[in-house]
């Protein structure tokens, strides 16, 4: 399960994702609002999952599939985890290069310490980093790191990151009701968002099941109050609060492509519909995994959302 889509992003157009970790969340950050579950397999230790090359075979198998309104604005690196645990990255973003598709990555920033993951990063042609929080206390509330991750190691892994980065860097900041959404919290996020200078700051809330059930979103005047405060700094700033729709590709197996998508990526069930229609298929499909425990039915926000179920979840 290593190529899914194109999927509609908010941020990159049509984006054809990439999970390169595989089996269990594997991930640095055990983040309270996190979509692909709570259970998590947590470290701080880079390792092989795939081979480069056998990433490279799945990623080109599954382009050949698409139609061509299909083809994707980039290859994004969105996994089951924090991508850049794959001590192989740097290998396969150059491997993928050859498809000549843009190479986004969308990171937590938490190995960016390492010169290694900061280079393996800058391989890279765009290039998302998690800043939830400017303080130690706030990111370990919302985002629930290993204790070996300190806030500033993290601080000074994103300034020299952004020092070497000659790609376009991005900043995202999820915000979520009484975890970092108070003023002071906001003041310090946006400083160091700023420190950072990236091309857009993305404020987003949660849109989807979180890990921790009681997650909800902040009041409308904290998004406002938000907003203001990273403007104010000098950097362009975009809100993603809106529902991303329901134009995802196939490639003919409908089955597969549920299972892919839905490793990382919770689908409301309006997506689903859309997607079984333009397989010829229907409901059917999606009964029989959830009767083979494959998949997991959730309710959030009035809407049905269905997971990537995994043994124990």
């Amino acid at each position: 399960m290593i190529a899914f889509g194109p999927i509609p992003s908010r941020r990159l157009g049509k984006s054809l994702g990439i999970n390169n970790i595989s089996g269990l969340k594997t991930c640095t950050y055990s983040c309270v609002y996190c979509q692909v579950g709570a259970r998590c397999r947590m470290t701080d230790t880079r390792q092989t999952f795939y081979a480069p090359e056998v990433l490279n075979k799945e990623v080109n198998h599954h382009y050949s599939l698409l139609q061509a309104g299909d083809k994707p604005d980039f290859l994004t690196f969105v996994a089951n985890g924090e991508p850049t645990l794959d001590q192989n990255l740097g290998r396969e973003i150059k491997q993928l290069h050859s498809l000549g598709i843009p190479v986004a990555v969308i990171s937590n920033a938490s190995l960016l310490s390492d010169p290694e993951v900061r280079k393996n990063l800058s391989l890279a042609d765009w290039v998302s980093v998690k800043v939830d929080a400017g303080d130690e206390s706030t990111r370990e509330r919302i985002n629930r790191p290993l204790p070996s991750l300190r806030f500033e190691k993290y601080m000074e892994g994103l300034l020299e990151f952004r020092k070497m980065y000659t790609g376009t860097l991005v900043t995202e900041t999820m915000l979520a009701d009484g975890f970092n959404d108070n003023e002071e919290q906001l003041e310090m996020t946006a400083k160091l968002v700023s420190m950072l200078n990236p091309e857009t700051a993305y404020i987003a809330i949660p849109t989807r099941p979180p890990a921790v059930s009681s997650v909800r979103p902040p009041a409308h005047q904290r998004l406002i109050q938000a907003y203001d405060l990273f403007t104010k700094t000098g950097v362009h700033t975009e809100l993603i609060i809106g529902f991303e729709g329901t134009a995802f590709s196939h490639t003919g197996n409908v089955r597969n492509d549920l299972l892919y998508i839905l490793a990382v990526h919770p689908l409301r069930e309006d997506a689903i519909q859309v997607l079984l229609r333009k397989n010829n298929s229907d409901w059917s499909v999606v009964g029989e995994l959830i009767r083979e425990n494959l998949i997991r039915k959730v309710n959030y926000r009035n809407y049905t959302y269905y997971l990537r179920q995994y043994s124990g979840n």
